[in-house]
């Protein structure tokens, strides 16, 4: 009980630091930076490896390996960009090369109106509120919706609706034209139609959702494989 009551009060200490004073304290292998820094990128770095990969373990998978490359390779991290940045990238690198050794024969970056059969299921296990409200009222349509689209229309379609980031940034780190961004942009808009888009206008925010007991136990299998690799 101590511990968790240690742990907690650590948390709420962490809460208020900058991402950089956070950095500086992860190259000195500080396991509280550390978690701070995952509890903080858990439900976005989550989204886009779900944008990619077809279900919720390999998206965990995912996001598991971008922090190891990120937190073992922290030398390599220059400032000139947002950390939040550059593990983004990492996890989108390490997402798209699990789907070429997985499904060899789909090209992620050519543009398609098919659909590619694949049912993603959101995440379960949240018990916030807003979550389990914005999942009751959304789940059956968007769900469906959703999934119906390519992983190529779908990673935009959540960085821009669900992240909130703009089309050159979300250009920057897919290595896209920003007019292909908007291409895509726009036709996963269609196909979700306008009626889809006005029923769940601002509800987005439910989609993917990572936090609670996973993120809790994302943090200690990160920490746990750093310090079997003798990085923390």
């Amino acid at each position: 009980m101590t511990t968790n009551v240690n742990q907690a009060s650590g948390q709420a200490s962490w809460s208020s630091s900058s991402e950089l004073d956070l950095i500086v304290r992860a190259r000195r292998k500080d396991e509280a930076a550390i978690r701070e820094l995952i509890r903080r990128l858990n439900p976005r770095l989550f989204r886009i490896a779900r944008g990619i990969v077809s279900s919720d373990a390999e998206a965990e998978e995912v996001v598991q390996e971008a922090y190891l490359a990120a937190f073992t390779g922290l030398e390599r991290f220059d400032g000139r960009a947002r950390f939040s940045t550059w593990i983004t990238r990492i996890a989108i690198n390490t997402a798209l090369m699990r789907t070429r050794r997985t499904r060899p024969e789909e090209e992620y970056d050519t543009v398609s109106e098919e659909n590619n059969g694949n049912i993603l299921r959101f995440v379960g296990g949240s018990e916030t509120p807003e979550a389990n409200f914005g999942r009751t009222q959304i789940s059956n349509i968007l769900e469906v919706a959703v999934a119906g689209l390519t992983p190529e229309l779908r990673l935009p379609f959540l960085l821009h609706e669900v992240e909130g980031m703009k089309i050159r940034d979300i250009a920057r780190d897919l290595s896209l034209n920003p007019i292909t961004v908007k291409t895509r942009l726009f036709r996963a808009r269609r196909q979700l139609r306008a009626a889809l888009e006005e029923r769940l206008q601002g509800g987005f925010g439910s989609v993917f959702p990572f936090d609670g007991a996973r993120c809790a136990h994302m943090a200690d299998t990160v920490v746990a494989r750093l310090v079997a690799k003798g990085a923390l």
